[in-house]
């Protein structure tokens, strides 16, 4: 491990568990620290909990009293979906605590160099793609952060050959200190978060930071058809290696003669790659400018291209039944997700929409929901979506109880030749633990019509 020491008998409180805090504690268990792990949930319910405390680790559950703080701690280890707000965290801020999240714990414990990955949308997918290219050209990566494994579970048997590819939200990347990645990617940055950040120049502040502790020896990559995104990247001293989707470059990713090029070098024919959606062409082009600057074989890139079809519950096809497609886009928690969907069909598309109340409207959907002939609405939001159909002038729009039920009552709505797309615009907390639980609902009730 590069940086144990900086952990090893150090006072450290793990604020959360879930996956992330789980791990941490852990990992840094196995560092020597001297931990407290603090979790909203109760002990007796709180199996994570439960295990640590039988690690000899203390544990102290059912809320977040400030008063833990009196053990004069010399880092927090935050869960990325705790706000800053809490009243806890605002003490320490007082107390001049470090408050990290645990991919700054990776980036101390590895001699790997990472691949960070973020944006509003397209972050797991293109992860996904990177890491399938590297692979695919022997380069030995590893694949960490809101994909799946946390990063430090990750970090802690990569090796200096190893390059860790890493999706990353604006949560993890407000909780950084000397984090750099050798490669960092801005996608794309839309309004989305505003519930936890505030404002979206605190969300864009927090997008940047993937690119703050980079230095000339690294490399931005960048979508330059974003305002945002080159704004967040001003600051950047690492090389900017661009990409585009709406013009010819002199350098980086680009689409040319409906082919994909890096620098002046033809990739593929765009016909020739299998994953769908025109919007995830932003994806791809960023994926190739990374495996370009780390020496994939052109080979590789393409194999991964012309195989891959996408990630689970980022416009995954589910099955057809009488002659209906349907399509499972839980990771669609944003409006401009859906909008991207809802582009990727020709076909008449009946949308099932709805989740967590985050204080906004939708009438960035609206233009978008023309192409939609029904509307089959869930959860917290279902009221303010039926308002931007309405705008849209959709004719059938339905309000249901759930995922489930929005599977049966869209059915009953379609026609043949109809896609039945569940790309919800929203964050799934109102209903379920995760837009992963939701996705997986909307697929057994699929096969159930069978």
């Amino acid at each position: 491990m590069k940086n144990a020491n900086k952990f090893s008998n150090k006072q450290i409180l793990i604020l959360g568990l879930a996956k992330s805090g789980f791990a941490a504690a852990k990992v840094l268990s196995n560092l020597g620290a001297r931990l407290t792990v603090n979790d909203q949930k109760p002990f007796e319910e709180n199996e994570p909990a439960q295990e640590l405390e039988k690690l000899g680790i203390k544990v102290v559950c059912g809320g977040h009293p400030i008063g833990i703080l009196d053990d004069h701690f010399d880092f927090i280890v935050k869960n990325p979906g705790i706000p800053y707000s809490n009243p806890l965290l605002v003490k320490a801020k007082e107390k001049g605590i470090p408050v990290i999240t645990e991919v700054e714990l990776a980036y101390h414990i590895t001699p790997a160099e990472f691949i960070g990955i973020t944006g509003s949308n397209g972050k797991t997918t293109t992860t996904t793609l990177i890491f399938e290219m590297l692979k695919h050209g022997e380069k030995s990566p590893l694949i960490a952060g809101n994909i799946g494994t946390v990063a430090c579970e990750v970090a802690q048997g990569a090796e200096k050959e190893n390059m860790i590819v890493t999706e990353l939200s604006s949560f993890q990347l407000m909780g950084i200190e000397d984090f750099a990645p050798k490669i960092a990617v801005l996608l794309n940055i839309f309004d989305a978060h505003l519930d936890y950040h505030g404002t979206k120049e605190e969300y864009v502040k927090a997008k940047a930071r993937i690119f703050e502790n980079q230095t000339e020896d690294d490399y931005s990559v960048i979508n330059v058809d974003d305002k945002d995104v080159l704004f967040a990247a001003e600051g950047s001293k690492a090389k900017k290696i661009p990409f585009s989707t709406t013009r010819v470059l002199q350098t980086g990713a680009y689409m040319k003669e409906q082919s994909i090029y890096f620098d002046d070098e033809k990739i593929i024919e765009i016909k020739d790659i299998v994953l769908p959606g025109v919007h995830n062409l932003e994806n791809i082009l960023a994926a190739v400018a990374v495996a370009k600057l780390v020496d994939t074989p052109n080979s590789a890139i393409t194999q991964v291209l012309t195989t891959f079809t996408g990630v689970k519950h980022r416009l995954q096809y589910v099955t057809s039944i009488q002659n209906r497609k349907f399509y499972n886009d839980s990771k669609a928690t944003n409006i401009l997700a859906t909008k991207k969907a809802i582009s990727a069909f020709e076909q008449p598309i009946i949308l099932l929409a709805g989740g967590l109340d985050r204080g906004n409207e939708f009438d960035d959907l609206v233009p978008e929901l023309t192409h939609v002939k029904a509307m089959v609405l869930f959860g917290q939001t279902a009221k303010k979506l039926e308002r931007a159909g309405r705008l849209a002038r959709i004719e059938m729009i339905k309000l249901v109880d759930n995922v489930e039920a929005a599977v049966k009552e869209a059915y009953t709505l379609s026609n043949e030749g109809d896609v039945i797309l569940l790309s919800p615009a929203c964050a799934s907390w109102d209903q379920h633990k995760t837009f992963e639980e939701r996705g997986d609902i909307f697929i057994n009730a699929v096969h159930k019509l069978k």
